[in-house]
């Protein structure tokens, strides 16, 4: 422990409302998709104040070609011996078990968790989660962007392979801990995040490939457009506070979600609504858990007027949609 750490580890008082353990988690995966798969997986288990208990590193048979080889380098013969999801799944639930998961973007190490233990018709047991670019945002740490290399860089860590789950896990494990303390001396509130079990899978493979979209977190990451069938009905307008929601309004999404963020559209979709990918004067309702920060999209509904919910009332809402004017 160096100088710095022993002087805030004395100086701070630590929150009794912050967790008792952490699992900060990695995984090099064959996509971005909702049907990609998992072809390694790290997790370094922390204790309440970010010191390292314990690590492990397991490679995974995607059952698929393994994607961004260049990436992750993983080839189909380096991953063909390897265990399936569902035989290292016990193994990887009992170093998440009663502990937040920690990820740099963690709604996407989530996701692809939680569609992998439905895949193998389990359930992860992890209650909450931390994303440590959100919690670089509450900091207000100054990054020039928000890579795990940047935030490795702010903290003096050094990053020896990148893309490849154990190290990357390592890097993020090292990091994290001067971020907690901060948090911990400052008084700053955790941004812990609900992880719901994913109950719905379809092995139904997605919608093709028609794009390239930009992902949140990363100047060099992408995630598949799709593309749905246009509304069938008009538009009724903005959505009314006490009114239920109606066929053919126009509904955007913001920020982390609980459910996977694609089924939620999904069943945005199957109830008569339509998913807007970006907000305009047009549109009923933006779905977002975090109305305070600065997206596009929250900044437009602000400057328009435009109701805001956060997901759970929305799924809500969804219950009980009415029909589109006849």
């Amino acid at each position: 422990m160096t100088m710095l750490d022993d002087r805030t580890t004395a100086e701070t008082t630590w929150p009794a409302a912050y967790p008792q353990g952490y699992a900060v988690v990695d995984v090099e995966t064959t996509g971005l998709a909702r049907d990609d798969r998992i072809v390694s997986a790290a997790v370094y288990r922390l204790d309440a104040q970010g010191n390292v208990e314990d690590h492990w590193y397991t490679l995974v048979n995607p059952q698929r070609d393994p994607g961004p080889v260049w990436i992750h380098g993983l080839t189909t013969e380096v991953l063909s011996g390897a265990p399936l999801f569902a035989d290292i799944a016990g193994e990887f639930a009992d170093r998440l078990a009663d502990r937040v998961l920690v990820a740099h973007n963690a709604m996407f190490d989530w996701q692809m968790i939680a569609r992998e233990y439905a895949r193998a018709e389990g359930a992860a047991p992890v209650r909450q989660r931390l994303c440590t670019i959100a919690l670089s945002k509450e900091l207000n740490l100054p990054l020039p962007n928000h890579k795990l290399e940047s935030l490795a860089a702010h903290f003096g860590v050094v990053q020896q392979r990148a893309h490849h789950a154990l190290d990357d896990a390592r890097v993020l494990a090292e990091a994290f801990r001067p971020s907690l303390h901060a948090a911990a001396r400052d008084g700053v509130r955790l941004p812990l995040l609900e992880c719901r079990p994913l109950t719905e899978w379809s092995d139904t493979p997605a919608a093709p490939r028609l794009g390239h979209q930009r992902a949140y977190g990363s100047a060099n990451s992408w995630r598949p457009s799709r593309r749905r069938p246009p509304c069938p009905y008009p538009n009724p307008g903005r959505y009314t506070d006490g009114s239920p929601l109606k066929q053919g309004m126009r509904v955007a999404f913001s920020g982390d979600t609980s459910v996977d963020r694609e089924l939620l559209e999904d069943r945005a979709v199957e109830a008569g609504l339509h998913v807007a990918s970006s907000v305009s004067r047009l549109t009923s309702l933006l779905v977002t858990n975090d109305p305070d920060s600065a997206t596009s999209k929250t900044v437009k509904a602000k400057a328009y007027g435009t109701p805001v919910v956060d997901e759970a009332a929305f799924t809500q809402l969804l219950r009980d949609v009415a029909p589109a004017d006849g």
